[in-house]
């Protein structure tokens, strides 16, 4: 019987050990959501319980706060018309900003991809056809990245692709570990609020006032290119927030890629 166990337990070990292992990467599902900001102070997500998986994955929700440093992001699942707007407005205040497109958005707007990465923006990540990436396979995921990578660079002109913001903010340690592996680093966000429904439009003085009081330094703000609010308020909030002190950065800055003092195109 003693020898039994010599000779076993080195394998029961082992297959403990793995499977322990794959415990901690299953995870999740983790809906990403923050204590918002007030007045100025720094939100938290330590509250949600995923702090150690953000942190052990590389990802991201806060930049430099340790200074009044902004970086704009959107996520584009679709066209509904104001992207060229939002751009404008951009290029007129010399703003950098991250767009994260589907598939649907690669597909059918060209041009404005080919727009973003003339006048110095990011193009990320957002998945082919928007699924909750933690309902599907590892080589699943892959595919779904690789489909907007591969096709947003030919068409865009952009060298590389490494920022990913997960669809519906919805993540678990196997995706995070996943996408890393891939060359990514996520990007979830330390400002937002619900202006993604194109039904439930408020104008953009609601824009505007949602977006200024959770101000902070670090701030990664999520704004949603198909609404209205926030194309009539943009400029708004630029100015708004220069004046308060603050300044607006690449996500390339947050990450320490390189630095970016000035757009190219901008």
């Amino acid at each position: 019987m003693k020898r039994f166990w010599i000779a076993v337990l080195p394998a029961l070990v082992l297959s403990i050990a793995l499977a322990f292992t794959v415990s901690a990467q299953e995870r999740g599902p983790y809906h990403f959501g923050f204590k918002k900001s007030r007045n100025g102070q720094l939100p938290s997500i330590n509250e949600e319980g995923f702090k150690d998986i953000i942190d052990k994955h590389g990802a991201v929700f806060l930049g430099d706060t340790n200074s009044k440093a902004l970086y704009l992001t959107f996520d584009n699942g679709y066209e509904n018309g104001f992207t060229p707007r939002i751009l404008d407005t951009l290029k007129e205040k010399k703003v950098p900003a991250a767009f994260f497109v589907t598939g649907q958005f690669v597909r059918e707007q060209p041009e404005l991809l080919k727009r973003m990465t003339a006048e110095g923006h990011i193009i990320g990540n957002h998945s082919w056809s928007h699924p909750d990436m933690t309902t599907i396979s590892d080589g699943k995921i892959k595919e779904e990245l690789d489909k907007v990578k591969e096709t947003a660079l030919r068409v865009s002109g952009q060298q590389d692709m490494t920022f990913l913001r997960p669809p519906r903010g919805v993540f678990s340690e196997r995706t995070l570990a996943v996408t890393k592996e891939l060359g990514y680093t996520n990007v979830f966000w330390s400002l937002a609020y619900m202006d993604w429904d194109v039904n439930a439009q408020k104008g953009g003085q609601y824009a505007y006032d949602k977006v200024m009081s959770q101000l902070h330094p670090g701030a990664v703000m999520l704004l949603h290119s198909i609404s209205r609010d926030n194309t009539e308020a943009l400029g708004r909030i630029i100015d708004g927030a220069r004046k308060q002190g603050y300044e607006f950065y690449s996500l390339r800055q947050l990450k320490g890629v390189k630095p970016e003092n000035e757009l190219p195109g901008i």
